[in-house]
């Protein structure tokens, strides 16, 4: 796809394309799912930009990727004559396999903790709440009707998990110490 000009004012009286030419509003619920889609992967950009750890920086990148699919995903009406990459059962079992990896070099968590830390792992706790919400608009997409790949949801329910372990684990690898949360 080549893009050769930045502003069409389609967009102007609040209207834009999905994937396949169908024009609804931009307070469209799908809309609404990829936009959030796309700030995550913004997050995880800067994210990416202010960890400096080689054993994260791929998986970053991929997740990137894996977002822009997911957003192609759910810009796309499901058996749409419009063809595109969808998310998978695959896609999913990679997150729990760096879950499960990652995982495994942390203390087991006894309680709760404060999203804190080094600053990429902050960013990442970011990019985990981020997360949650474009989970919650793509339920809210799912529950007004919009046909969109159950894959989509458990995806970003795994993302938001991996990204704490992710966020834990750059506050190891930093000698960071975790912060309990005080319930007083």
């Amino acid at each position: 796809m080549r893009i050769t000009k930045v502003y069409t004012k389609f967009g102007d009286g609040g209207k834009t394309y999905l994937a396949n030419g169908e024009v609804v509003s931009k307070g469209d619920p799908r809309v609404e799912s990829y936009g959030d889609v796309d700030e995550l992967n913004s997050f995880l950009g800067l994210a990416r930009s202010e960890i400096n750890l080689k054993e994260i920086d791929g998986v970053l990148k991929r997740l990137q990727n894996d977002l822009f699919k997911l957003g192609a995903d759910l810009a796309t009406p499901e058996n749409d004559k419009f063809q595109v990459k969808r998310v998978s059962e695959e896609d999913v079992r990679y997150l729990e396999s760096l879950i499960d990896k990652f995982n495994s070099e942390l203390e087991p968590l006894k309680e709760f903790i404060l999203p804190y830390g080094n600053k990429g792992a902050t960013l990442l706790h970011v990019c985990r709440t981020v997360c949650r919400r474009a989970e919650r608009s793509v339920v809210r997409a799912v529950e007004s009707g919009e046909k969109i790949n159950p894959y989509i949801q458990i995806y970003l329910n795994r993302l938001s998990d991996l990204l704490f372990v992710l966020a834990r684990w750059c506050n190891f690898k930093s000698g960071f110490k975790e912060e309990f949360a005080e319930f007083k």
